[in-house]
């Protein structure tokens, strides 16, 4: 692949690599320009294409680029971090807004930085108690009262020197945050002073290991939900999965070493007789298996789905009412297992999930090169009809019966539960803050 400098983006992996010798600013253009691919002429843009695509390779790459804004950016306190945080996930979301994968990880790293400093506070606190509580007192009387510890504003001498002073809340700020702040009431204020080296330092690399935690996390994803394959899929029967992402084909791989079942592949017709098979390897590996695998075009799925038991569907997100993105036309077959009363099986890791629900269904979709379904050379269709290819689509929750993610099987109830316990309320929303920033150059 042609290098960055002769005008090509990077491909994820040499975007992971170039990050450790470049400036801060320049990996997050980097990636901004892998969602976005530009090329200049003339001062002018001449072409705009994405260069990582796929919930996973987002997420992996949003993570890296948020650790090395905890690693490199310039912060003294924890609200400054926050900032730095959100600013970089704010342009990495307007990037690519159909991929939501990228806010849930920002917010991810910000619940992170909130636990971390809150962790660190209350240790702190804990050590602070216990030094007061083995001191003795002199001479038998009776320690003297406290006396008063003066605000920021009231004095400018002493200044703290402990972590837990770094993080404690300073009630002027906090009173003069706004409701709409991502910091108001995040138990986190921005305090007037500057936190020590070692202090900054202990921070960050909790923080750090954290990130690195939430990118193993994603990567072994796939293979945990794998691992519950058997248990959903019986022997003798009959599964029906639709262009399944490799999510799907690893669970249905791994159903495979001890299940033998029957799977109808649904697929587009081919728009040449000489194209190529799809998911060919997929096929492969299964008749290797032992499995029966029987190809069916869309237009035919309805004949075929009074036979099949379970349909299994990849999610490329699901959001927190239950539905999912998924490639387009998977909300017919999911409506037609709905109607012959079928399962639907819907495979995601956690990172998929997003705590958001979106305030109109098109802003989500997807939409590809049309060039397939009209000849670009009829210039009356051209100027006249405007032909829109859609590659994704909103499945509602309503025709899911089950999710699957690395936590387990869940019903559309719990889903609440697993937002509750990997994000901060305050964080849900942080992509509208400052959306009147200067655009992206």
């Amino acid at each position: 692949m042609p290098s960055a400098s002769a005008g090509y983006a990077p491909d994820l992996e040499k975007l992971i690599k170039s990050l450790k010798g470049q400036p801060l600013d320049a990996s997050v253009e980097n990636l901004l320009s892998l969602s976005r691919w530009i090329v200049f002429a003339n001062s002018h843009r001449l072409l705009k294409r994405r260069q990582i695509t796929g919930s996973e390779r987002c997420a992996i790459s949003t993570a890296h680029i948020l650790l090395q804004v905890v690693a490199r950016s310039k912060w003294q306190d924890v609200d400054a971090l926050l900032n730095n945080v959100s600013q970089v996930g704010r342009r990495l979301v307007k990037a690519q807004p159909t991929e939501l994968a990228i806010g849930n990880i920002v917010r991810r790293v910000l619940g992170l930085i909130r636990d971390e400093a809150a962790e660190e506070r209350h240790d702190q606190e804990d050590e602070t108690q216990s030094e007061a509580s083995a001191r003795p007192d002199t001479d038998g009387y009776a320690s003297p009262k406290p006396r008063p510890q003066l605000t920021s504003t009231q004095s400018s001498a002493g200044l703290p020197k402990t972590l837990f002073h770094l993080l404690s809340a300073s009630p002027d700020v906090d009173s003069t945050s706004s409701p709409g702040s991502p910091f108001h009431n995040s138990g986190t204020s921005t305090p007037t002073w500057k936190g020590t080296y070692g202090q900054i330092h202990a921070l960050r690399s909790e923080i750090i290991d954290g990130i690195e935690e939430i990118m193993d996390e994603i990567s072994q994803a796939d293979d945990q939900i794998a691992a519950l394959a058997d248990a959903q899929i019986r022997p003798g029967d009959f599964v029906l999965t639709y262009r399944p992402s490799t999510t799907v084909e690893r669970f249905i791989l791994r159903a495979a070493q001890k299940r033998k079942f029957t799977l109808f592949l649904a697929i587009e017709a081919p728009s040449t007789p000489t194209a190529e098979v799809p998911h060919a390897a997929l096929r492969k590996k299964l008749a290797a298996a032992g499995t029966t695998v029987i190809n069916i075009h869309n237009s035919g799925l309805t004949a075929y789905m009074s036979r099949v038991d379970k349909v299994i569907l990849g999610a490329k997100a699901i959001v927190a009412n239950g539905s999912v993105m998924a490639t387009a036309g998977s909300a017919a077959i999911a409506r037609a297992a709905k109607e012959h009363g079928t399962a639907v099986i819907v495979l995601g890791g956690v990172y998929k999930l997003s705590p958001a629900n979106p305030f109109a269904e098109d802003s989500l979709i997807e939409w590809g090169d049309s060039s397939s379904f009209v000849n670009f050379s009829n210039g009356t269709m051209v100027n006249n009809v405007e032909i829109r290819s859609a590659l994704t689509e909103l499945v509602p929750s309503a025709f899911i019966d089950t999710y699957i993610t690395n936590l387990g099987t869940h019903s559309r109830d719990y889903l609440s539960s697993i937002i509750a316990d990997h994000y901060k309320h305050q964080d849900v929303n942080f992509d509208l803050v400052g959306s009147t920033e200067q655009p992206d150059r």
